[in-house]
């Protein structure tokens, strides 16, 4: 699965993180009695945990209309009669429409604010769209409206999650968006595998007017303190931020440095995207970029978008297939996010990259003994393990861990910049691969396959040799490694 569903949220949440730490957020205390102790932690009170919840059912539609396009891809192409080129522009014009809603997002969440659900209006009208589309230009308007609600999602719900919850409780809290993500795609694959594909386009409408539905009752759950903040709502600010840590809590602290942060931030000079490519940041830029290319064209879309089609191919049940998926997917997250800040982020990410080199080696030798007439019983589970591998394995480390890593090298004054190149690169890579996959598969199904675990090999490579280790090292340790010629 896919995971540049983090795109520029990732970015925000590290900047919002590193900016409190320079004013010194990090040793700052909150006291009082109900959710904060001497150390400057505070519990999460019902509120945050309410909102969060809420907010990540947003996750959850992202995750679905990524899935979609899998289990479908049978129903709508023998319904509408799609040609090969026809249902590869509706599998990947969801990425365009994210790449547009992404680049677009962080305006339109700084002007109505972190709860507007817009995102959630236009994924509506577009699951409508396809659900009850009786030509292909219909399914992909209301791919690419999908795509763009879902664009804004990957950016509003875990900037609203980092922005309400105590910093010593945001990590977690964040990582909560990636996990429903998971869990979106993971559901969808298990759904479609026994439902119509229009009855499973309006199982994501009705979803999504959950939301909504929620959204309004939601509307009574407080905006985010810090956008309140930033627009000069003082008044509005407190009370928001009294009710997140609780009606008996000592909110002054926090309320000051949220303050400073504020007024920080307004001073901070933001760099343009052209000044990325000065030589002081080449090694930022080179591990940023590159790790996000790498993990596009290893084939994730590919096998994310059109996983059922490709254990038809194997001779294996798609439907069994999609199922298995799913057992091995939510674990592996998980597991991921517990190891992150355990066994660091370079070693997972090693792991993670062999083991989708791994993943796509047994998947191309499937094919290429069936082309062989070798081992016909044999080569469907051998696809199926192949398959299982990479799934695991990317989401292991090579999903999310790009996204962590490049939030990390790059200093706080080009984050913005940084983000939004590479959510263009990440976006862009994605729809090549997700258009040109069922094109390659026609042409050479051991071929394809082939050329992504290569490219997976690279990735080892790649990172053994110039991605640095980020656990635990400031940002100024981190530059420094970097560009030691001029930390000097």
């Amino acid at each position: 699965m896919d995971k540049e569903s983090i795109t520029e949220a990732g970015l925000s949440t590290s900047l919002l993180e590193e900016k409190s730490e320079i004013l010194g957020d990090s040793g700052g205390s909150h006291g009082g009695d109900g959710g904060s102790d001497e150390s400057g932690s505070s519990s999460a009170t019902s509120v945050v945990v309410l909102s969060t919840i809420v907010a990540v059912c947003g996750s959850y539609v992202f995750g679905s209309a990524v899935g979609y396009s899998s289990p479908a891809e049978s129903g709508i192409t023998n319904d509408l009669g799609l040609s090969v080129a026809q249902y590869s522009l509706f599998g990947s014009i969801l990425t365009i429409g994210a790449m547009l809603g992404a680049i677009m997002s962080g305006k339109i969440a700084d002007y109505i604010g972190r709860r507007g659900g817009v995102a959630e209006i236009f994924c509506i009208i577009g699951w409508l769209g396809i659900g009850f589309s009786k030509v292909d230009w219909w399914l992909d308007i209301g791919r690419l409206l999908v795509g763009y609600g879902m664009g804004l999602i990957s950016y509003v719900v875990p900037i609203y999650i980092a922005e309400i919850t105590p910093k010593n409780l945001r990590g977690g809290f964040t990582t909560v968006h990636q996990l429903m993500i998971c869990c979106g795609v993971s559901m969808t694959y298990l759904i479609g595998a026994f439902l119509n594909w229009r009855i499973l386009a309006l199982i994501g409408n009705f979803v999504l007017f959950h939301v909504l539905f929620n959204f309004s009752v939601y509307s009574s759950f407080p905006e985010s303190p810090r956008w309140l903040a930033k627009i000069g709502k003082a008044k509005e600010f407190e009370a928001a931020l009294q009710r997140l840590r609780g009606a008996n809590s000592d909110i002054s602290d926090e309320a000051e440095e949220i303050r400073d942060y504020t007024e920080t931030l307004q001073r901070l000079s933001e760099g343009s995207i052209f000044e990325l490519f000065q030589w002081k940041y080449a090694h930022s830029l080179i591990v940023g970029v590159g790790l996000m290319v790498l993990q596009q064209f290893g084939g994730v879309n590919g096998v994310a978008f059109y996983a059922s089609a490709i254990f038809i191919s194997a001779g294996f049940s798609g439907s069994v297939g999609m199922i298995a998926m799913v057992v091995v997917q939510v674990p592996m997250t998980l597991l991921g996010v517990l190891l992150m800040d355990k066994s660091g982020r370079r070693p997972l990410l090693l792991v993670s990259a062999a083991g989708t080199c791994l993943g796509c080696f047994l998947t191309a030798l499937s094919f290429f003994l069936q082309d062989l007439q070798q081992w016909k019983d044999v080569t469907p589970f051998l696809a199926l393990v192949g398959v299982l591998v990479y799934t695991g394995s990317f989401s292991l480390g090579m999903g999310g861990i790009p996204w962590v890593i490049m939030s990390e090298v790059f200093p706080i004054n080009m984050k913005g910049s940084a983000g939004s190149l590479v959510t263009l690169v990440s976006w862009l890579g994605s729809w090549i691969i997700s258009y040109a996959f069922n094109f390659l598969m026609n042409w050479s199904s051991a071929g394809t396959f082939f050329i992504f675990s290569t490219i997976c090999g690279l990735t080892v490579l790649f990172v053994a040799k110039l991605v640095p280790e980020t656990k635990g090292r400031t940002l100024e340790e981190i530059q420094a490694s970097m560009n030691p010629f001029s930390a000097r």
